[in-house]
């Protein structure tokens, strides 16, 4: 698909990123959506090491520095800094509480929620190639003053995600600029900007996450999550 494959080379191309395993992210997450549910600074000035190629993520410097989380498509853990494994998740799913608790109030979701996203986040376009992914371009989106290709994408059962359907849309220069997909009961729409060139793997460094309104426009405030970072390295 000529849109797909132009995303992927403005990210640095295929060939580039399947000779590469591993991520290491310099980064904060926050916005309202972890302000309301009590961990406002969990998630701020952390590291992030994960696969590439496999849904795994791990978290040093959350609760302040003092903890970090680990997640894995099989298992949620909490451990202390010196490797003491405090709380385990095991087989961990989207079914967030729904008995007025907040989805992320408990530690172990909140590490589930970050580690889905910032994986997703670090390996798109490049997830969209998977055989297992269906992709179909739609019409193009016009966004303020700019014209911006999209593709619908549904994600296989297999594949932990957010959503298991969701829109990319890709700017003049075929660079994610937009996700759209329900979130929690919501419409969401993740903007993302700010790309730089980390080991020849093109990022976006900030991503906003805004309530996306019936007709797919959105609303300015709150911001949901709000995700920047700072430095990555690709092995």
């Amino acid at each position: 698909m000529a849109l797909l494959d132009d995303a992927i080379d403005a990210c640095g191309g295929l060939t580039r990123w399947n000779s590469l395993s591993r991520f290491t992210l310099h980064l904060s997450v926050g916005g309202s959506l972890f302000s309301d549910a009590g961990h406002a600074r969990e998630f701020k000035d952390v590291t992030a090491e994960g696969s590439t190629r496999t849904q795994s993520v791990r978290f040093t410097g959350i609760t302040g520095g003092e903890q970090s989380g680990a997640f894995q498509a099989d298992a949620i853990t909490i451990e202390s800094l010196d490797g003491q494994v405090l709380r385990t998740w095991r087989n961990p799913s989207l079914d967030f509480p729904t008995n007025g608790t907040h989805a992320l109030a408990d530690e172990v979701h909140l590490v589930f929620f970050c580690g889905v996203q910032i994986w997703t986040y670090l390996t798109t376009p490049f997830l969209l190639a998977r055989p297992d992914v269906v992709v179909e371009e739609l019409p193009p989106w016009q966004e303020n003053s700019e014209t911006w290709r999209c593709l619908r994408a549904q994600f296989p059962s297999s594949l932990i995600n957010l959503a298991s359907e969701q829109v990319f849309y890709f700017d003049e220069n075929a660079l994610q600029r937009r996700t759209d997909h329900d979130l929690l009961g919501a419409r969401v729409a993740h903007y993302s900007w700010a790309h730089e060139s980390f080991g020849g793997i093109v990022v976006p460094t900030l991503r906003r996450t805004l309530t996306r309104q019936p007709d797919a426009a959105v609303i300015a405030k709150p911001v949901l999550i709000d995700v920047e970072i700072f430095d990555a390295v690709f092995e």
